[in-house]
């Protein structure tokens, strides 16, 4: 049975839920995306992270995750993640650069397409 809280990218709505589940630079680090603004980089950049350690993107409504529902895979995954949090800030800042270089080509293309490039 698929979970009604399933999607089909990780929810920021359920991401103060992982607060608590490591140490104090994880708590500043899940502060800082839940934060800030939707369009805000480090917002984007904390879903990117998130996606990434919970493996959004093979996930399938048939899984065992999806079974469970987005929040619980989430606290799974942070769970099982056997890295220090030093390593999930290197992953967001990591993420962070990807968002910011994604966004900086985007506004490029747009620019080109203008004509103005």
């Amino acid at each position: 049975m698929y979970h009604r809280e399933t999607e089909i990218l990780f929810p920021m709505r359920v991401a103060s839920t992982l607060r608590e589940m490591r140490g104090d630079a994880w708590h500043d680090l899940v502060d800082r995306g839940c934060s800030a603004e939707a369009e805000s980089v480090d917002c984007l950049a904390f879903n990117l992270l998130i996606i990434r350690l919970c493996n959004c993107l093979s996930c399938r409504t048939h899984s065992y995750r999806a079974l469970h529902g987005c929040e619980q895979c989430a606290m799974h995954s942070v769970r099982r993640f056997r890295g220090e949090d030093a390593e999930l800030v290197q992953m967001f800042d990591e993420a962070v650069m990807d968002i910011s270089i994604h966004l900086t080509n985007q506004v490029n293309h747009q620019y080109q397409i203008m004509g103005k490039g």
